[in-house]
């Protein structure tokens, strides 16, 4: 039955290989499921999960500080809804096309079910580049973006949030625009800034998360994180904040990158001069070394899973990891990886680690503090409430431990103790077929 499903999901979605790698690992997963659970067959659950409810493309255009038109391409896709309103990032990026916006709302379905929040799953997006563009010619494009997609999403229909490209000014102008079409000032975005209905630890949920997470995934292996080398990969969001949470806790971060290479300072990552590199000069991260002239800065972003670590971050992109950098992680004595970005490790990379009994927390699970937080963002809006920082880093806490615990007890139910690849898809999908299940073939 799998490979059935798995064969039409690539008939019907040729030429994009992130989407069927997401599928193929979920449906691998659920096998047992669905041998246990005769109904979800008959009611064609898995059929039906991996076939988006809708599929939203428009044109997009506007005009440059030349006054030249340009167009781009817009995407939303509304996965599932079964346990709530669609709820979902927008990546604005180059790379954008259809494939990769399947590929990151299949994923959102499973991992907004985790967090035990009422959320379905989406994704949007363009192909659109912020880079290099000023502010207004960014406003421009976030204003006719919105001017097509605020049909299709509301608080209790989708409510789209930041991603790759959408930062806190993206969603300013977008929800700038939402809001004078339909006259109403609802929480139809999250990520918004703290004086117009944002949350607190919003900023740093992913990142934060990611850790909160590796701790619990640290008590099983009876690890401490206080004096443990980690490498994480990246120097934006999620990367700079689990950083943050790290060097805290009293962990030794090595290694950083960016999408041109990476830094190494074995005296430990000063944060504070990545955070103004990247966040306020936005330079490249190789200008960190010409202010720490005993840091290192290579060439190229795959080396950097060659430095010697305790525990891997791999918190950049998709793919980031692949069979050899796997090998030589374990070979250097990693114990523990947790994934801050999406898919960032091949199937064949995961099965290494797998093999060798590294702890392995899958995206879906490690980095759903992002969408947690948005999710409490969305409560907050509703009660027209603000949460303090402590109260929702605490609640952000409680869920990423709540997550943890989900994926443990799954995989232990179904037989393949400590594996939270499969607990985190079983204990996603469980959810989400049941709610199917009971609402009939809609």
């Amino acid at each position: 039955m799998v490979k059935r499903i798995l064969a039409d999901v690539k008939k019907r979605n040729p030429n994009e290989p992130e989407f069927h790698q997401a599928v193929e690992e979920v449906l691998e997963s659920i096998a047992p499921v669905l041998d246990k659970h005769p109904e979800y067959r008959e009611a064609k659950i898995a059929d039906r999960l991996v076939e988006p409810e809708r599929q939203i493309l428009f044109r997009v255009p506007w005009v440059d500080d030349k006054g030249q038109v340009q167009v781009n391409r817009g995407f939303r896709i509304q996965f599932n809804s079964a346990i709530g309103p669609y709820k979902g990032g927008l990546r604005f990026h180059p790379s954008v096309y259809i494939g990769i916006i399947k590929f990151l709302g299949f994923e959102q379905i499973l991992k907004n079910a985790l967090t035990t929040l009422p959320m379905g799953g989406s994704k949007g997006g363009s192909d659109f580049d912020p880079k290099g563009k000023s502010d207004n010619e960014v406003m421009r494009f976030c204003q006719s973006f919105m001017a097509e997609l605020y049909r299709y999403i509301g608080p209790d229909t989708d409510v789209p949030a930041g991603d790759i490209g959408v930062g806190s000014r993206e969603i300013g102008y977008m929800y700038g625009m939402y809001k004078k079409i339909r006259n109403e000032f609802t929480g139809v975005l999250t990520g918004k800034g703290l004086d117009w209905g944002g949350s607190l630890v919003r900023t740093e949920a992913t990142g934060y998360g990611l850790i909160y997470f590796l701790l619990e995934m640290l008590k099983d292996l009876g690890k401490n994180i206080k004096g443990a080398t980690v490498v994480s990969s990246g120097s934006g969001n999620v990367s700079i904040y689990a950083v943050q949470k790290l060097q805290q806790l009293g962990a030794k971060v090595v290694a950083m990158s960016d999408s041109n290479g990476y830094i190494v300072d074995h005296n430990g990552i000063d944060l504070k001069t990545v955070q103004r590199l990247k966040e306020v000069e936005r330079k490249r991260i190789k200008d960190y070394v010409k202010e720490h002239p005993k840091a290192e800065y290579v060439e190229g972003c795959n080396g950097i899973w060659s430095v010697k670590c305790d525990i891997a971050l791999p918190n950049a992109t998709q793919n980031e990891i692949d069979e050899k950098a796997a090998k030589k992680l374990v070979e250097n004595g990693c114990y523990a990886v947790a994934e801050g970005a999406n898919m960032p490790s091949t199937p064949e990379a995961i099965k290494v680690f797998l093999k060798n009994k590294i702890a392995f927390g899958p995206a879906k699970a490690a980095n759903a503090g992002g969408v947690a937080t948005s999710g409490l963002e969305m409560c907050q809006n509703s009660m027209r409430l603000s949460w303090s920082f402590e109260e929702t880093n605490k609640r952000l806490e409680k869920i990423m431990q709540s997550i943890h615990a989900q994926a443990k007890a799954a995989a232990q139910e179904y037989g393949q103790p400590g594996n939270l690849v499969v607990g985190a898809n079983i204990a996603g999908f469980e959810k989400v077929a049941r709610s199917m299940l009971a609402q009939g073939i809609v």
